[in-house]
């Protein structure tokens, strides 16, 4: 409902806020939900994330294959509580590294800096939100007082590091996750940010732009004159050194958008542009709510990922596609994992070897390239059927 009743009295900012905090749920490995998922889950989407929660465990994560394991994340995970069940993977090594949007990361950043986002409901009145200063997430609420102080940290944060150069995505969110760590004792509890700093797992954003870290990384060039730039090419390249010395490779995709798109380019832009064949991934999870029939990335099949590379075509029984909402299923999914035998794993804390990696990357592309066919060598023509 976008307006009150009419007679209905005026909420004040207070009103909004009194749903219980959302807290990061950690998962603990419930044997119950073990046993609904193995012995109820019999069919459909329920069958599918069985499915999900037996290649992670059964296989991804069997300790002979090595497997490098990618976490995406689209659309509000942090905002929902989902960022700790994603610390626990970290901290037990089970996930190597993270894509996600830069709205995730920011609103991490909520709960290591101590401020409360509410339960509340989606149907309430914006306009009067609006004149409250209370933000609203689908029915997270929250003050938009806590927007200006996590904006505010950001830049002075930024003015501490002092760093004027092109950095990666994952060299800032790590920064910014010792700075946090320092700042807030303890944080890693309730912050994917420091946690990831913590266990050394690096976090990258596709579009650093599009979200508030990113904009005060305007701000900050802007106003204070500094020439810190976030490099995309620094981001595929040592994604791509990641995918490229895993023994194996495997992703578990939450929602889809441009962070699914990202990690899976990484084994087209090794064959198809570095000339590597490395040979598509070895596993595939994704939990979506997108559907195949619109033709967008985040509905894509794994079956449609083998014929641009990006999944290897002898692996399909091991891939999955739960079609259900990120927050009900990766809690479940999680529970599962946490709970399983091969529950925890040595971590490989790629944060620390991305300069290690991406030498050996550049190394084996050089190889690659001088035994690739000269350039004349191809007859690509025209549409006129000139040969260009």
């Amino acid at each position: 409902m976008p307006h009150r009743t009419p007679g209905a009295p005026h909420k004040r900012r207070a009103d909004y806020l009194t749903g219980k905090p959302i807290r990061y749920y950690r998962p603990h490995g419930s044997a119950d939900l073990r046993r609904l998922i193995d012995e109820g889950f019999q069919a459909f989407n329920a069958a599918r994330l069985g499915e999900a929660c037996r290649i992670f465990t059964d296989t991804m994560l069997l300790p002979e294959h090595d497997t490098t394991i990618g976490l995406t994340m689209a659309g509000a995970l942090t905002p929902a509580g989902l960022g700790g069940c994603v610390i626990e993977l970290i901290e037990r090594g089970l996930v190597d590294f993270v894509i996600s949007t830069g709205a995730n990361l920011y609103h991490d950043l909520h709960y290591a800096l101590n401020f409360t986002l509410h339960r509340g409901s989606p149907f309430v009145d914006d306009v009067e939100l609006y004149e409250e200063g209370v933000i609203r997430i689908y029915d997270v609420l929250f003050p938009s007082d806590v927007l200006l102080e996590t904006d505010a940290y950001v830049r002075e944060f930024l003015v501490r590091w002092g760093v004027n150069a092109p950095v990666s995505t994952a060299e800032l969110h790590y920064a910014l996750g010792l700075d946090l760590l320092k700042r807030q004792p303890g944080c890693q509890e309730h912050s994917l940010v420091a946690a990831a700093a913590a266990a050394g797992v690096p976090l990258y954003t596709s579009s650093p732009g599009d979200s508030s870290i990113g904009m005060n990384i305007a701000f900050h060039e802007l106003m204070n004159g500094s020439t810190l730039m976030i490099d995309p090419n620094k981001d595929v390249n040592e994604v791509c050194a990641f995918i490229l010395a895993g023994k194996k490779n495997g992703c578990v995709i939450l929602g889809g958008g441009s962070p699914k798109n990202f990690y899976l380019q990484g084994q087209p832009t090794l064959w198809e542009v570095y000339g590597i064949p490395k040979g598509g991934n070895d596993y595939f999870i994704q939990i979506t709510t997108d559907q195949v029939v619109w033709g967008g990335l985040s509905g894509a099949t794994p079956a449609e990922a083998v014929s641009w590379g990006k999944v290897n075509p002898g692996v399909l029984p091991d891939t999955a596609v739960v079609y259900c909402d990120s927050t009900i299923a990766f809690p479940l999914f999680c529970e599962y994992a946490v709970g399983s035998a091969h529950n925890r794993r040595p971590r490989k804390e790629l944060v620390h070897r991305r300069d290690e990696l991406v030498a050996a990357l550049q190394r084996t592309a050089r190889a690659a390239t001088r035994v690739q066919p000269a350039p004349e060598a191809l007859d690509i023509t025209t549409d006129s059927g000139r040969r260009r």
